[in-house]
């Protein structure tokens, strides 16, 4: 019973977390995009959740202002670590869903004057950016046939300025190689917790076997 116990924690832990990565990880599991270069010091920019978002984090000192995909100012992170978003940009609307999959309302202008407003939160700004992750349908043509490999889909860029001057974020996006498989981590804590069970069906088996030995008529308690 203790085996069957222990076999079925450690089959319920293995289902939550192979589950786990597709209900937390809102980009696509078998993509991957890095930054590969910020030509700006002080500029703090990483990839969320694979391919999901870019985060930036202003700390040059300087007033940095994110291109949309018209090249037109989409996003202004100030000094004091404030972020403005141009309501005239049709990037404000098109990157508030992974796919572009919005109706972008009449307002947009790529060659507008900015309208400016504040955008939630402080310091940390981040953002669908359709540059960096795939978004067509299927896979990648070079992919094709080839799933299992780790492959280079495309290398992006986001530019912008940093007081007036351009700059730009590069990176790379990748494909996993892997078909959206469990995670190192995940796999390395799956292995523990079928360790663990193991473990424990070893020692309820020495206990009941020593219990046994004992030749004690009278009822017997368990240590666990």
């Amino acid at each position: 019973m203790a085996r069957i116990t222990a076999v079925a924690c450690a089959t319920a832990c293995f289902a939550a977390l192979a589950a786990a990565p597709a209900g937390a990880h809102k980009g696509n599991p078998d993509y991957e995009s890095v930054v590969t270069s910020v030509d700006v010091p002080g500029l703090k920019v990483q990839v969320l959740n694979g391919d999901d978002r870019l985060q930036v984090i202003n700390d040059t000192g300087k007033v940095v202002v994110i291109e949309g995909y018209d090249g037109e100012p989409y996003a202004r992170l100030l000094p004091d670590g404030h972020v403005q978003i141009n309501e005239r940009s049709p990037a404000t609307y098109l990157n508030d869903d992974p796919r572009g999959d919005v109706d972008v309302p009449k307002i947009a202008d790529a060659k507008a004057q900015p309208v400016w407003k504040a955008a939630d939160g402080n310091e940390r700004f981040q953002f669908h950016d359709h540059r960096i992750h795939w978004m067509a349908d299927g896979e990648p043509p070079q992919v094709r046939g080839k799933t299992d490999q780790r492959q280079k889909v495309f290398d992006w860029k986001v530019p912008m300025t940093v007081d007036g001057k351009p700059a730009a974020i590069a990176g790379t996006l990748w494909w996993r190689g892997t078909g959206g498989g469990m995670p190192v981590g995940a796999i390395v804590a799956f292995a523990l917790v079928v360790l663990a069970g193991i473990g424990l069906v070893l020692f309820v088996r020495r206990r009941r076997s020593a219990a046994d030995d004992d030749g004690d008529s009278g009822p017997k308690a368990e240590a666990w």
